[in-house]
């Protein structure tokens, strides 16, 4: 990301240590980001089922929609909420 400066000049340019600086700070949110839509993916594959649209329409909105926009719209919209934690019942114990 390169900040024009009003010289004319860019911020990476005159600071290469920023560059790196900041992408280190930005790496753990980007890890977490990642993680996240993993944990919407392996929700969704194991949900019975899912409200308002197919399985594969909520993965491509997972997987397309900017990180985490697009796991939240699932979690909130998508997943059937009768099923619990992880495609478990109400009460927590797996059905078998």
């Amino acid at each position: 990301m390169n900040v024009v400066l009003a010289a004319g000049t860019h911020a990476a340019a005159s600071h290469p240590r920023s560059a790196h600086q900041l992408l280190y700070a930005l790496l753990p949110i980007v890890i977490l980001a990642a993680l996240f839509d993993v944990y919407c993916l392996i929700d969704l594959s194991r949900a019975k089922s899912v409200r308002h649209l197919p399985k594969a329409v909520w993965a491509i909105i997972i997987l397309v929609i900017s990180a985490p926009w697009g796991g939240l719209i699932y979690l909130f919209l998508g997943r059937d909420r009768s099923q619990g934690f992880l495609g478990r019942g109400r009460s927590g114990v797996v059905p078998r």
